[in-house]
């Protein structure tokens, strides 16, 4: 049987995006609270539609053998990138090692970024330029945010980092071999529907409701994620709910009730996590999440 601490040696591999939220740090928390089926062998599929940066996928594809994997996220340069490092590596790193040696070779590091975010604004196609672009930009833009204005372009600031890394080919690698039979969706959540049933195990880390109204950052998408968003969301966890399909949710804390009543009848259980993504040291903190869970 394969008990939390297996973890193959053959593809180390961990998120090549830097994303609002991600995972990475509260990883032995998700693990200790995934369904006991997938240790037994019982779950086949595994989905996650809002990947962002992956980290439990990352994660679990290392961890066990599925039969399916389906990354989902509306965010279409997202969705690109996965795409670019799943089909062709090779070419995404030649690119990207020719935007860091200009990068670095630059008097003029801040002029360089932003000369780069308009042509990441300026390109239509989605290929593996533009992949490129987009995965130079999260690494040298403030913060890694990923925020676009209300014309759907890409704002974040220069991020005036001392050597930051753009290229990092070994991971892109790995990264390539984990997602080479994971099948790719930009879209709606709601999509993966038709791809899972009673063998699936679903994660779900949807945009999070602010903790406060200065506490949100516009934009994931150029959509946003209101209150009516997490309803639907909720409509469609109790849909694949009754499909027998094993989920769990992660989302912020409400001290309004918000989720307890909109979640109402599932496990629901708060988690204490730190949060880098604020601007200013004091806003760097501790803050409260839940994990909502079928089982």
């Amino acid at each position: 049987m394969i008990t939390e601490n297996s973890v193959s040696s053959v593809s180390e591999a961990k998120p090549f995006v830097k994303w609002a939220g991600g995972k990475r740090q509260i990883l032995h928390i998700l693990i200790k609270n995934l369904p006991t089926e997938i240790y037994q062998g019982k779950i086949k599929v595994y989905a996650e539609p809002f990947v962002g940066g992956g980290a439990l996928f990352f994660k679990l594809k290392s961890m066990f053998d599925f039969e399916k994997v389906i990354l989902a996220d509306k965010n279409k340069d997202l969705i690109n990138a996965y795409t670019s490092v799943r089909d062709d590596v090779a070419s995404l790193i030649k690119i990207l090692k020719e935007l860091e040696k200009r990068f670095y070779e630059s008097k003029d590091r801040k002029e360089f970024y932003y000369a780069m975010r308009e042509k990441f604004n300026n390109k239509r196609k989605f290929d593996i330029e533009r992949a490129a672009l987009f995965l130079f930009l999260n690494k040298t833009c403030f913060n890694g945010l990923y925020r676009v204005n209300s014309k759907g372009k890409f704002n974040v600031p220069f991020g005036r980092y001392k050597n930051p890394v753009i290229c990092e080919e070994k991971n892109l690698m790995n990264a390539s071999r984990l997602l080479s039979d994971t099948e790719l969706i930009a879209g709606d959540f709601t999509l993966i529907e038709k791809e899972i049933g009673a063998n699936t195990f679903v994660y779900l880390d949807p945009p999070y409701r602010p903790i406060s109204e200065t506490s949100s950052f516009t934009s994931y998408n150029s959509d946003s994620f209101d209150d009516k968003e997490q309803e639907r969301l909720a409509k469609f966890v109790r849909k694949i709910d009754r499909k027998n399909v094993k989920f769990m949710l992660s989302n912020s804390y409400s001290k309004d009730g918000f989720f307890q009543k909109l979640y109402s009848g599932f496990d629901i259980k708060t988690i204490i996590v730190k949060r880098y993504i604020s601007a200013t040291i004091a806003g760097r903190t501790e803050v409260r999440e839940i994990l909502v869970k079928n089982y």
